[in-house]
């Protein structure tokens, strides 16, 4: 492959060992397959087009895009797939680059509004008086305090209030509270002057969130600057996080949201409005006990199945009528002030949006609810998001690059297009540097039990507690769900010696940080741990997991979506279920792996791998780790030495 020449330097000169950015970076070590995306990359930047590229872990794929868009000075976005990693692009990976190939771009980081501190609601919600949970008044406090001497106003700043603390919500704005220009504290506000920045940036760092929140304006929109080159990091969470932007949303919280801003701007704008606060009232007492109707356990259900009762459509039907009483209310007062006025506009807007969720007769669209113990949100989701998503993101960019260590199944990216609504789309896999034949050891357990056979629990945690006792823990127990996990935690806490973490005990970074210094902790966790997460060293030597990821079979947009495929002559399984679960899990088998001195086991502890057909397409999705079915194997592996692991001889499956 002829190098692409950028500049005085290379891709593969900047790339490569001695250059001025490889000095700067400890451990350095040249990869064929980061040489080979990055000049790929270079030619996507210079020419146009789409590509879809899986880089293996240990790859570096970061640096193989960050060199070619500095190299080349183009005008760039850079969407992460979440807000920690947004922050590691640009507060530590991008200066790095920038000043080690003295690249001359500007910069900026740009996420969405509800993560900029909002002066007009830090100021409005400032009685202690207003809150019933006491920490709320200490952490405005504190907020108040930050926003002296904050530049940003990025909440991620402020280390003494969690991000998900209820008093954000009353110091951080949404799209339907933001009273936009005619806001009195317009001039001084962050989010307006983080999106001026971006504006003028010739690199933009972003999420998918926000990118999505772009992708979704019906009519464009300036959330984003218009640029010729999409960068899409984690591209394989795009298309399920699109389904929350496509299509029409109204939440509990919305609801909720709208009564306590409208309380607040009723005893400032009209005191004498008592009629006004009762109405409030009732629409907080609909909201409540439409809640209070749902099912108690968190689950999704499609609306169809709801609006045969009776008591779901009364309770609609109240919800509906509560807030045409408030929208008329809300005229009647509007000119006493702007906060009563954008308080209306919410209300009408929110009726519209109730209004189209009861009447929705979309065939390309499933109306369903996803209901937890507190809170519901009820959607109309289209069931191709695909041909909604993949058309809007290659309008607006003339080079987009979509990479992940996660895209392909069985070495085919089809799938991941197919999902995207991607067409005329290069693919190309970049496999990972790394020895997994020495570095990592596959066990399937033998004898086991399938899921739904009796006594299937019982086998699952004495294989858990066979193979930590041979890890000495140190290890990730991964779950398909919340149940199972429990489970588990209930039988084994008391038959483990090992410092034992559960996820939900505490925020997950705290859990990671807990587990590293333990040495030889069991940390069990669900699907937030199956991805975004990197332990390197020995801390992590072992990953078990429960069983194959596969899609609840009874969620709604699932069904909807097997179904629409059916009608095309499609089998579900192979086109859908099959490739989901297969992304799924090796996303959960490559937290094993981090590093070139990593090594460890996995274990899966699901005979379907071996015994049904498709086990074969999910194996070979796997990274070319040895296979064993003999816990044996298991055992010598980690008595072995690390120089030593790749002289054992294991049992093929």
């Amino acid at each position: 492959m002829n190098d692409v020449t950028t500049g005085a330097v290379t891709v593969r000169g900047w790339l490569s060992h001695g250059s001025a950015l490889t000095k700067k970076l400890p451990a350095f070590a040249e990869r064929e397959g980061q040489l080979s995306m990055a000049q790929d990359i270079a030619e996507l930047v210079l020419h146009g087009g789409t590509l879809a590229c899986e880089a293996g872990t240990g790859t570096g794929k970061t640096l193989a895009y960050l060199v070619p868009l500095l190299s080349i000075g183009r005008r760039a976005i850079i969407s992460t797939g979440t807000k920690n990693l947004q922050d590691q692009l640009f507060f530590r990976d991008l200066p790095l680059v920038r000043e080690a190939m003295g690249a001359r771009v500007t910069t900026a980081l740009l996420k969405g509004r509800s993560n900029y501190l909002c002066l007009h609601r830090m100021h409005a919600f400032n009685e202690a008086g207003q809150f019933t949970d006491r920490q709320i008044p200490a952490h405005l406090a504190s907020i108040r305090a930050w926003s002296a001497r904050t530049a940003s106003g990025d909440i991620a700043e402020l280390d003494s209030v969690p991000e998900d603390a209820m008093a954000w919500r009353f110091a951080t704005s949404t799209r339907d509270n933001c009273l936009g220009a005619s806001c009195a504290w317009a001039d001084k506000c962050h989010l307006f002057e983080a999106r001026r920045k971006a504006s003028q940036a010739d690199l933009i760092v972003v999420n998918h969130h926000l990118l999505l929140a772009q992708l979704s304006m019906q009519e464009g929109g300036d959330l984003l600057p218009a640029v010729p080159v999409l960068v899409v990091d984690e591209a394989h969470q795009l298309p399920d996080l699109a389904t929350e932007f496509f299509g029409i949303t109204l939440s509990s919280g919305q609801l909720l949201e709208l009564v306590r801003d409208a309380q607040v701007a009723r005893r400032v704008e009209a005191p004498d409005m008592a009629q006004l606060a009762s109405l409030l009232d009732s629409l907080e007492r609909c909201t409540r006990d439409l809640l209070l109707h749902l099912e108690p356990e968190a689950r999704r259900v499609a609306c169809a199945q709801l609006r045969h009762r009776v008591e779901f459509d009364a309770r609609v039907t109240a919800l509906a009528d509560a807030l045409d009483e408030m929208v008329q209310a809300f005229a009647l007062v509007a000119e006493r002030g702007r906060a009563l006025a954008a308080c209306g506009q919410r209300a009408e807007s929110i009726a519209a949006t109730l209004k189209s969720l009861r009447e929705n007769d979309d065939q390309t669209a499933l109306s369903w609810l996803d209901q937890g113990r507190r809170n519901f949100t009820w959607r109309a989701s289209p069931l191709d998001v695909g041909s909604i998503l993949g058309p809007r993101l290659q309008s607006r960019h003339l080079s987009l690059l979509l990479t992940s260590a996660t895209l392909a199944v069985a070495d085919d990216l089809s799938h991941f297009s197919d999902r995207m609504g991607i067409t005329a789309c290069a693919h190309q896999i970049y496999p990972s540097p790394f020895d997994y034949p020495s570095q990592a050891l596959l066990y399937l357990p033998t004898p086991m039990l399938e899921p739904r056979e009796p006594g299937y629990a019982q086998r699952l945690h004495e294989c858990i507690r066979g193979v930590l006792e041979l890890s000495r823990g140190r290890a990730f127990v991964l779950f398909t769900s919340h149940a199972a996990l429990q489970l588990a935690h209930d039988v084994l806490r008391k038959q483990l010696s090992y410092p034992l973490l559960v996820q939900g005990e505490a925020p997950r970074g705290q859990l990671l940080e807990r587990f590293r210094d333990a040495g030889n902790a069991v940390l069990f966790g669900t699907y937030s741990f199956w991805e975004g997460v990197d332990v390197r060293g020995e801390a992590l030597s072992c990953v078990i997991i429960d069983k194959l990821p596969f899609a609840p079979p009874d969620d709604p947009l699932l069904r909807a979506r097997h179904a629409a495929l059916r009608e095309q002559g499609l089998d579900p399984f192979n086109h859908q279920q099959l490739p989901h679960a297969a992304i799924a899990l090796k996303q959960g088998v490559g937290r094993l792996i981090r590093d070139a001195a990593d090594r460890g086991v996995v274990a899966i502890c699901d005979p379907r791998l071996y015994r049904k057909g498709y086990g074969a397409r999910l194996l070979n999705s796997l990274p070319p780790m040895r296979r064993t079915q003999d816990i044996e194997a298991v055992r010598e592996f980690f008595q072995r030495a690390p120089a030593q692991t790749a002289d054992i001889q294991t049992p093929s499956c």
